[in-house]
């Protein structure tokens, strides 16, 4: 990307973060900002928020992350907050056959709303319990090629910290390869979502 200020400028990308109630994502959410676990984390109540910044291919991104809550009666805010997402995080619990299921759902709402994420990215989520497993990995397989997700199917732990950062790196990675574009006025990639380019300041819309 030859084009760039020397300086480098920090990208913003907007993610969402959904999956049914107790799927882990909060728990996911948190060891990757914290680097901590904690077992008894309360249920996320409508939206909650991180931020966290990821070198992909020498760019320094700053992803902020909105966590909802899985209760089907916090679901009417979803929609608002993912129009202008660059990606949509996925997730199930490997011991809970209803919460896989329950995806259609909320992939219903992500396809359906303007200006949708270009990047979908799915995960298992609390694999340190594989013994206690009853999604097979054959059908996560079935799943996500069914919708066309992006990225590999990883295994997750925020309990044992496993794939977490490789799980939001390779978030970033494919944000990266789905939406950016190059501005009109300077050269600069940027996020195509937005209207303003992050480096110039000019609109490109």
């Amino acid at each position: 990307m030859s084009g760039r200020n020397s300086t480098k400028k920090v990208l913003k990308f907007k993610i969402v973060v959904a999956g049914s109630k107790d799927a882990g994502k909060t728990s996911l959410i948190r060891r990757y900002a914290t680097g901590k676990f904690t077992s008894d984390l309360l249920s996320t109540i409508g939206v909650d928020f991180e931020t966290k910044k990821v070198d992909v291919d020498d760019m320094n991104i700053l992803l902020n992350i909105w966590d909802f809550a899985g209760e089907e009666k916090f679901r009417t805010l979803f929609p608002a907050y993912v129009s202008g997402a660059s990606a949509a995080l996925l997730l199930y619990d490997i011991t809970n056959k209803d919460s896989l299921d329950d995806l259609h759902d909320w992939i219903e709402v992500i396809t359906s709303v303007h200006n949708r994420p270009k990047t979908l990215i799915l995960i298992e989520a609390k694999c340190d319990l594989e013994d206690q497993r009853v999604i097979s990995r054959e059908a996560g397989m079935n799943f996500f090629k069914e919708y066309h997700f992006n990225g590999n199917l990883l295994p997750t732990s925020a309990k044992t910290g496993e794939n977490v950062e490789k799980a939001f790196e390779m978030v970033g990675t494919e944000i990266v390869k789905n939406s950016l574009t190059k501005c009109p006025n300077c050269g600069n990639f940027y996020p195509i979502e937005q209207k303003i380019c992050q480096y110039c300041g000019k609109k490109t819309q």
